[in-house]
């Protein structure tokens, strides 16, 4: 007994230098509680308490319950300088667990309130990616904007069009989109035209896709743009109807995929990691990464 709780030190330690790539941080996902306490301390009229804004070790949340939290969390992050000392602190906390390259990703918001416009959101990530590198922490940082299903495709033209312009003006900082938010919400199809025109400007694509069951015809969709990675991919490769067709196609096109194995099981979509869809593509030697995707201080790597 005393043998081993001599090694766990070892291999936290281990783990910890072990230099590590993070491509599935949302910013506002990524928040720890300390970052967490700061923000609800400079807003007490909101009544907001740890407990809503993280899962507990060994707790879970259905996935209608993640996204309800994350509102909870945009409630604290209303102002430019919310969103540049949590992207600060972000970069900071995933480079002393080792990882040295992080991409962030998070929807441009705008708040009456504070002033803060989508285009001052993301100037303010973009801040806080610049600064972090004035400190010289030991981390390379990059950002793709993201699309919020919610937001329909109107908004998502908006959201491109200020992602071309950071692209065109941050040196490789900006890489491209992500699309993710409730996977219940909206249709794919509808947003065709606006990945399209993201990628005819040479923005890259992280689309989530096949989050939740019995929606081929929408996976085949966002499929067919041949993004250039897939976010989460959890039902790709399930007994259903149809599902063979795309795991071929996604073997055929080598799309690389993000599996955030804690994430699944916090979020229920997956029952266990024994049954985790990451031994599936680990088997026949497809192109993925682990990720940790959200509330960072429930990962037990």
């Amino acid at each position: 007994m005393e043998a081993e709780e001599q090694q766990q030190p070892q291999e936290t330690n281990f783990y910890l230098e072990l230099p590590k790539v993070e491509l599935h941080a949302h910013l506002n996902g990524s928040i720890s509680s300390k970052t967490m306490k700061k923000l609800i301390a400079e807003k007490p009229d909101l009544k907001i308490h740890d407990q809503m804004t993280v899962i507990d070790k060994g707790k879970k949340r259905t996935l209608e319950e993640c996204f309800q939290m994350f509102r909870i969390i945009h409630q604290l992050t209303t102002s430019p300088e919310d969103i540049l000392m949590v992207t600060k602190d972000v970069i900071k906390e995933f480079a002393d667990d080792g990882v040295k390259y992080l991409e962030l990703r998070s929807t441009p918001r705008g708040e009456n309130t504070t002033g803060m416009t989508k285009k001052t959101y993301v100037e303010s990530i973009l801040a806080g990616i610049r600064q972090s590198k004035q400190e010289n922490l030991d981390i390379d940082v990059r950002y793709l904007v993201t699309i919020d299903r919610r937001g329909g495709p109107s908004e998502a033209k908006e959201t491109i069009k200020l992602a071309e312009e950071f692209f065109l003006s941050t040196e490789d900082t900006v890489l491209g989109l992500d699309f993710s938010g409730d996977p219940t919400v909206g249709q794919a199809k509808d947003f065709l035209e606006p990945f399209l025109e993201a990628k005819r400007a040479g923005l890259k694509l992280a689309l989530h896709l096949s989050e939740i069951p019995n929606r081929e015809k929408e996976t085949q969709i966002l499929l067919d743009l041949l993004p250039d990675r897939i976010g989460h991919g959890t039902f790709l490769n399930s007994s259903e109807e149809g599902s063979l067709d795309l795991v071929n196609f996604v073997r055929q096109h080598r799309i690389p995929l993000e599996l955030c194995l804690t994430s699944n099981i916090k979020s229920q979509t997956v029952p266990s990691y024994d049954q985790h869809h990451f031994g599936f593509w680990h088997s026949i030697a497809h192109p993925s990464v682990i990720c940790a995707s959200l509330f960072p201080e429930t990962q037990q790597y």
